[in-house]
């Protein structure tokens, strides 16, 4: 588990802009309830997250259409929640960092880590911002 002010930044990061962040169990299970399209962002510490996936998240809601409801879970650090909230990106693989579109519970776009290392925050908000304009 990281230490809480190490992650506090990386959490803010996504908090500051209207993420709600998921700590249990109880919280993931809610939360894919919901109805409408859900973007939930699996955080982490890793570098690509810090440089290419929050800023991309951000950048990918100045979008006309933009997800009803937005969460994270932080990879390392709640655990249970970030596994619960994984088994709804099956088949995909766990990853972090890496960010999944649900309409209705439903998983309908996924960004694995590999297509965001290496690729600027611009390229990821792109990628998200078209599956907005289909899915939301």
């Amino acid at each position: 588990m990281y230490p809480a002010d190490l992650v506090k930044p990386m959490r803010e990061d996504l908090t500051s802009i209207g993420f709600e962040e998921l700590h249990t169990v109880e919280d993931v299970e809610a939360a894919m309830k919901k109805e409408g399209t859900t973007l939930v962002v699996v955080n982490s510490v890793c570098g690509c997250a810090a440089a290419n996936a929050r800023p991309g998240a951000r950048m990918s809601l100045q979008n006309a259409k933009t997800p009803d409801n937005l969460y994270t879970v932080f990879a390392g650090v709640d655990r249970e929640a970030t596994d619960v909230a994984r088994g709804f990106m099956v088949p995909f693989p766990p990853s972090s960092p890496s960010m999944a579109l649900f309409k209705d519970g439903e998983l309908v776009h996924m960004l694995e880590r590999h297509h965001i290392e290496g690729r600027p925050a611009e390229m990821i908000a792109e990628n998200l911002t078209g599956a907005y304009d289909e899915f939301c």
